[in-house]
């Protein structure tokens, strides 16, 4: 190990308002990029790809009385690879067939500018996520 992970995410931790939401919605969508279910307890749930993983802990209900915005202070958005443009063509429509929205749909699939081809959309609690097709 060493030098050559330096820098690299070890994990990422984030906190939802319903595990059982986040976990469909995100179980799916990690699983569908290569992550494997890593950990699992009453409030918690990691998938892991590689040497690194995203934790999803269900927030204590005293801290529910402020809910997430992406555009306050912290977290805006996760962005993960796709394998392929056809990747996200074939992820874009599981999304709609979960009826879950794609964001920017006028502009889709390249509203992050005209080489970036990529789909968005937001998990349960609201959290932008970007699926992006590495560069052709």
């Amino acid at each position: 190990m060493g030098e050559n992970i330096r820098g690299l995410i070890h994990h990422i931790e984030i906190n939802v308002s319903d595990i059982n939401k986040s976990t469909a919605f995100w179980g799916w969508l990690l699983e569908e990029l290569g992550y494997i279910l890593f950990q699992q307890w009453e409030k918690g749930r990691s998938w892991k790809l590689a040497d690194s993983y995203i934790v999803f802990v269900e927030t204590e209900a005293r801290y529910l009385d402020v809910p997430y915005h992406r555009r306050r202070t912290g977290l805006n958005h996760l962005a993960f690879y796709a394998s392929s443009r056809e990747h996200v063509d074939q992820l874009t429509a599981q999304l709609k067939e979960k009826r879950i929205p794609i964001l920017y749909a006028d502009n889709h699939p390249f509203a992050g500018g005209k080489h970036h081809y990529a789909v968005f959309f937001e998990d349960p609690d609201r959290i932008k996520v970007e699926l992006v097709a590495p560069n052709e």
